[in-house]
């Protein structure tokens, strides 16, 4: 099954989701609205080889609550993406068993190729 995460609230999100192919067969998961739950963030360690790789650097929790002070372990990253959504990062798409995280130019044009 071929997944998006994403926050709904998001500009950039809504922009990429806006650029996808109208055929595509993406189910979509807003992470607000519906939280990731241990099973899914496993499917995503699983593919992309780290919880760093998932984790938002850029997030506001993540300046408020000082952790670019602090030296994170994959368990700490693992707690944080569970515990709140604003901590992935995004969008996260999972397209034929391969992950694409982030909004990157580069990532997103990868996706939209596959998609096509």
């Amino acid at each position: 099954m071929n997944k998006i995460y994403y926050l709904a609230s998001c500009d950039t999100c809504r922009k990429i989701i806006k650029s996808l192919p109208k055929n595509n067969d993406l189910v979509f998961h807003d992470i607000k609205q519906d939280p990731i739950s241990e099973k899914d963030l496993e499917i995503m360690y699983f593919l992309s080889g780290s919880y760093e790789a998932l984790f938002s650097k850029k997030a506001q929790l993540y300046k408020s609550m000082d952790l670019k002070n602090k030296s994170l372990t994959e368990d700490d990253y693992r707690k944080y993406i569970l515990e709140h959504y604003t901590f992935l990062s995004r969008p996260v798409f999972i397209i034929e068993n391969k992950i694409y995280i982030g909004n990157s130019q580069k990532n997103i044009l990868e996706v939209l190729k596959v998609l096509s």
